[in-house]
């Protein structure tokens, strides 16, 4: 079998470098190419056309290391936003303490051909749409608050 009809390498070394960086006791950071098609990410902490996106485990919610793209939740200033990063766009993972991590390289799968590309951007999105925060917002109980120590 050669190269060109074997599935990316990067889901498995993103998922691989993410698990070593945890277990290491470090902060897990994604570098994203925010300009790429099917990016979600808050456009204000963009930068030169690039965003750093801490990914410990404590920083976010529901993180899904797919094949074709990286979800999860997060807050940024106070806010909560649902965030999808395609696969081809995820640059490097690092640590934050120490820089220990990989850039990746270009891969085949990720070009691009005209409008053909693995990432389906129709799929992902029916996939998130539970991740979506534009709903109502749910009603607010009434009554006193109650706790119970349970032993």
């Amino acid at each position: 079998m050669d190269m060109s009809s074997m599935m990316p390498r990067r889901p498995y070394l993103l998922r691989a470098f993410y698990e070593w960086i945890v277990d290491n006791e470090l902060t897990p950071h994604l570098v994203v190419d925010a300009t790429m098609n099917g990016v979600r990410v808050p456009e204000e902490f963009i930068q030169d056309g690039q965003i750093v996106l801490n990914v410990a485990p404590h920083s976010v919610g529901n993180l899904e290391m797919g094949n074709e793209a990286v979800t999860f939740n997060a807050r940024f200033g106070g806010r909560p936003h649902s965030l999808i990063l395609p696969l081809y766009a995820i640059q490097a993972i690092y640590a934050r303490e120490n820089g220990a991590g990989t850039m990746f390289e270009p891969e085949e799968a990720y070009e691009l051909t005209g409008e053909e590309g693995i990432f389906e951007e129709d799929k992902l999105t029916s996939e998130t749409a539970s991740l979506s925060d534009d709903g109502p917002e749910p009603q607010r109980p009434t009554g006193r608050p109650s706790l119970r120590v349970v032993k």
